[in-house]
């Protein structure tokens, strides 16, 4: 069975989950085993008693969150896919739930055939309650101006080089930093703030990085158009802060062009 396409026996099989990252090295494979691929491929090799290779849609950092991350991979399987999603439910580990699984033709692929991604951050005014806090920033007794960031987002909008919202990621070589974001939306619920983002892929703590920098202009620190000249310098700075991983979810991964990102 190769990892490109499934053999004669095989067939591909895309699957949407849901993790809680906290206790994750992140998405993406690690040394010590302790990333959610890493658990789930051992969950897979439990029930088809073989390796099981898998693609994700894309990473997500340690700490991060995810319901709706998107994975294939190849087995053969003679049953109805409602058995194997009940097989995967009670094998994986907690804290790793798969939502949805069905065949896929053997052209798709999980990360290259995805045409953007929607991240949720969520924020809250005070502190969090005990059975929220692994999910949500605790602003804590900081204010903020939710017109000054809805502004802010507005010049963030379009395709730019985001150097200057992301980070080097160790050991990687360098990567193309254009990408196109198409909705940057700050939106008040109560006593409690979400920033919902999408576009066509995101760089190495980008989304936690546009957050932060939105919360600084919310709470003064920075002017809405200083954004655009941060943009511009395509360079990190110490302008910059990243917002705290627990946060951020994967919400969605699109892999039709989602309205408004022609």
């Amino acid at each position: 069975m190769t990892q490109g396409r499934p053999d004669g026996n095989s067939f591909r099989w895309r699957c949407i989950c849901a993790y809680d990252g906290t206790d994750f090295a992140g998405w993406q494979k690690q040394p010590g085993g302790i990333a959610v691929q890493d658990k789930i491929e051992q969950a897979l090799e439990e029930i088809f008693g073989q390796s099981v290779h898998t693609i994700g849609a894309g990473r997500t950092d340690a700490g991060v969150h995810a319901c709706g991350q998107v994975f294939h991979f190849d087995v053969p399987w003679p049953h109805s896919s409602e058995s194997m999603l009940q097989a995967m439910r009670s094998t994986f580990p907690a804290g790793i739930s798969p939502r949805k699984l069905q065949k896929a033709s053997k052209g798709f692929h999980a990360l290259l055939s995805a045409k953007g991604k929607r991240y949720r951050y969520r924020a809250c005014k005070g502190w969090a309650t005990p059975q929220d806090d692994r999910f949500v920033l605790s602003l804590k007794h900081r204010d903020f101006d939710l017109d000054r960031m809805q502004e802010g987002a507005s010049r963030l909008l379009g395709e730019h080089d985001f150097s200057s919202f992301s980070s080097k990621r160790r050991g990687l070589a360098e990567q193309n930093a254009v990408r196109k974001v198409w909705r940057i939306e700050v939106l008040k619920k109560a006593d409690a703030y979400d920033f919902l983002i999408e576009g066509s892929g995101f760089l190495y703590k980008m989304v936690r990085s546009l957050v932060g920098a939105l919360l600084d202009v919310g709470e003064g620190k920075m002017e809405p158009n200083q954004l655009e000249k941060i943009l511009k310098l395509c360079m990190r700075t110490e302008c910059v802060v990243s917002a705290p991983a627990k946060g951020l979810s994967l919400e969605k991964v699109f892999y039709r062009s989602p309205k408004g990102s022609e």
